[in-house]
């Protein structure tokens, strides 16, 4: 099998490649650096790509390998090749974050701690990933750098805010890409782009290293073709940050063996009334086909979902504004219409209402985990339709006509409003020519739970995320 055609398999696969000597890490990330080239014309994925560096690491990794380093043979993402949202520091690169105020930045001048987690474990780094500025956007149609496309149809939108990550792996460019996800960032691209994408839960993976947006908000994780990538990158990058104040000083509690335990024995039910209420037809069948799937007849409702999602956006949008305060007095003209409105509006909010949305959280929270005393696993859309053309303004939703780019998040902002784990899972055949992808979320710190049964879905072909055919790529 050649470089070229292992890249398009899993990461477990091209580690084990590498591992036994059947291929080299400095084939794949040349393989890698080529797809790029060939494919992101078309996919507008990449801010920045990493050659140099990327062709060194692997060499390196060979050099380890060849001179018989046991320690570089088990590590899980031997030779990987991987990229990151950019507004996760790179050594020698500016953490754009999206924008065009952050250009005359300095570069970082370290790694932040998850790509240097990823690439303790072997992984290689190509790059960083086009996102929405400031990470405020569900479609990745940024101005600075142009729109993110959506591989299995470049006349539609990626999703956002980390399209970019989404767009690489759906495209075949890296097989594990990293995002963030503060109401729907990385649930919504993975569902429009086909693949697997994991939100783990508040407070679990640092975000120092990182330009943030809405720090009580704020979740990092994976993009990735299989569910047990995502367990092999979430578990490379588990760990306690003292530098990042919300993380939390938890054991390590790796999820690739649980993988195999199954579905067995788990409860779950769907999500219904609001989840179902906004949810386009190929939204709700694919609900509907994991759920047979995993043979689930059971239907629950979360109360003031609709309230829950009110409290994101108010604390979004404050937060958000107030970070960019002192850059929206003096530097305006550079942000993008839509989020510097958007980021002015949220600096002037009463402190009040403020106030009551973080209420209305701490009630919102409550009241999930009185439902998951009674259930392990909720099954919700992941997003209200499939992919919109780029430049759709509007889209109708049984019958309310919404603005596009806002409500790309409306099944996804409930759940970020209080920080549970939650795996996007991608389902075809809903819609004539997409994939839409299907939340799977458990209480906190049980992402062991999401990704067992996204592994499970997988294993049934219900759920696949298949390379796009890109004409000419």
């Amino acid at each position: 099998m050649t470089a070229a055609e292992l890249l398009r398999r899993d990461a477990a696969d091209i580690a084990d490649a590498v591992r036994e000597g059947r291929i080299s890490a400095t084939a794949l990330a040349q393989a890698s650096l080529e797809r790029i080239a060939q494919t992101d014309p078309h996919i507008n994925a990449f801010t920045d790509v990493t050659a140099r560096r990327a062709l060194d690491t692997a060499a390196t990794l060979d050099a380890r390998l060849a001179a018989g380093d046991s320690r570089a043979r088990a590590l899980p993402l031997l030779g990987v090749p991987f990229a990151v949202k950019n507004l996760f520091d790179v050594a020698g690169i500016t953490t754009l974050a999206g924008s065009k105020v952050e250009r005359g930045r300095t570069p970082a001048a370290t790694d932040g701690p998850l790509l240097r987690r990823m690439q303790a474990a072997g992984a290689v780094l190509v790059g960083a990933l086009n996102m929405d500025e400031y990470a405020y956007g569900f479609t990745t149609e940024n101005t600075h750098e142009g729109p993110t496309h959506n591989p299995h149809d470049l006349t539609r939108v990626a999703g956002g805010s980390s399209g970019g990550s989404a767009a690489a792996v759906a495209a075949g460019q890296v097989p594990i890409t990293l995002g963030s996800d503060t109401n729907g960032s990385i649930r919504v691209p993975a569902s429009l782009c086909g693949i697997f994408g994991l939100k783990p839960t508040y407070g679990r993976l640092p975000r120092n290293g990182t330009y943030p947006f809405v720090a009580s908000l704020d979740h990092l994780g994976p993009f990735a073709r299989s569910a047990r990538d995502l367990a092999l990158a979430y578990d490379a990058m588990q760990g306690f940050e003292a530098h990042d104040a919300a993380c939390v000083d938890r054991p390590i509690e790796t999820t690739v063996d649980a993988l195999a335990l199954g579905v067995d024995g788990l409860r779950i039910a769907t999500l219904g009334g609001y989840f179902a209420e906004h949810a386009q037809p190929e939204a709700r069948a694919a609900v509907a086909r994991v759920a047979d799937a995993l043979g689930v007849t059971r239907s629950v409702e979360l109360p003031e979902a609709a309230r829950a999602r009110a409290a994101a956006f108010l604390i979004s949008n404050a937060e958000g504004g107030a970070l960019h305060l002192p850059d929206l007095r003096t530097r305006a003209d550079e942000f993008e219409p839509l989020s510097r409105d958007r980021f002015l509006a949220g600096a002037l909010l009463p402190a009040a209402w403020v106030f009551q949305a973080q209420r209305v959280r701490r009630w919102f929270a409550r009241q999930a985990a009185e439902l998951f005393r009674d259930v392990d696993v909720l099954l919700a859309p992941a997003t209200p339709c499939a992919a919109p053309a780029i430049g759709t303004e509007w889209i109708d939703i049984n019958g309310q006509r919404l603005p596009a780019r806002a409500s790309m998040g409306l099944l996804t902002q409930p759940i970020s409003c209080i920080g549970l784990p939650v795996c996007a899972v991608p389902v075809w055949g809903c819609h004539p020519s997409l994939p839409i992808g299907v939340q799977v979320i458990a209480a906190p710190w049980r992402e062991d739970l999401v990704l067992r049964v996204a592994h499970a879905l997988q294993q049934q072909r219900v759920a696949t995320a298949p390379v796009a055919t890109l004409e000419g790529a």
